[in-house]
């Protein structure tokens, strides 16, 4: 099988958009550097692997046909609605961080990140109500692929960005985890949660204001 089945002819320009749409920090983004800053990697690895199964789902419903779901506009609104009241729930999380003062309770603190299971779902409800990820996803594969695509072209390009969503978010957490950074970071890890917090009651609001606007 050549690369030309599997991979169409706009293959490049779609891996760079998507590429360059990872460089965007959104709220995904915000809730990776929040645990990982925290928790290191350990804490955070399974939120990213639940990011990009979430983003592999939107991907799946862009190749099966996400338009009927888009306008559904009651649908569409109410997964707008969850993802705001989620949004503002973890950014008050973060926003509430407290400073740690010494390194053996930072050490303390390190034992308390969330188990896989909880950060698989944090992750995972993050990408699945950010309903503009599909909208993203369903432009990349009609705007860019076009309608000559074939549906093994069209899983390949979903592969390839469900890869590229996983190993980006893990080298932002592994690099936010490293032990020298972590040191660097102690002082203002506090301030950090906070910030990302308000990112993502901004995201929040920014869809509650969308909706009812």
């Amino acid at each position: 099988m050549s690369l030309s089945t599997l991979f169409p002819v706009a293959f490049p320009a779609l891996a760079l958009a998507h590429f360059v749409a990872l460089l965007s920090p959104g709220q995904d983004f915000f809730l990776i550097v929040g645990h990982s800053i925290r928790h290191r990697l350990q804490g955070s690895r399974f939120i990213c692997l639940g990011v990009a199964l979430g983003n592999a789902l939107y991907i799946a419903l862009a190749i099966l046909g996400w338009t009927n779901i888009r306008d559904n506009q009651l649908v569409f609104s109410f997964v707008e609605i969850l993802g705001a009241i989620y949004l503002l729930w973890i950014g008050q999380r973060l926003l509430r961080s407290q400073k740690t003062e010494t390194l053996v309770e930072a050490e303390h603190e390190q034992e308390k990140a969330p188990s896989a299971i909880n950060q698989l779902f944090l992750g995972l409800n993050s990408a699945l109500l950010n309903p503009k990820n599909a909208l993203f996803y369903m432009s990349l594969m009609t705007v860019i692929l076009g309608s000559e695509v074939t549906l093994i072209q069209q899983v390949s390009c979903g592969v390839w960005m469900f890869f590229a969503v996983l190993l980006w978010d893990l080298f932002i957490a592994s690099a936010i985890g490293r032990p020298r950074i972590q040191m660097q970071l102690k002082a203002v890890i506090h301030i950090i949660e906070r910030v990302a917090g308000l990112v993502l009651i901004f995201f929040g609001i920014t869809l509650f204001t969308g909706y009812l606007s």
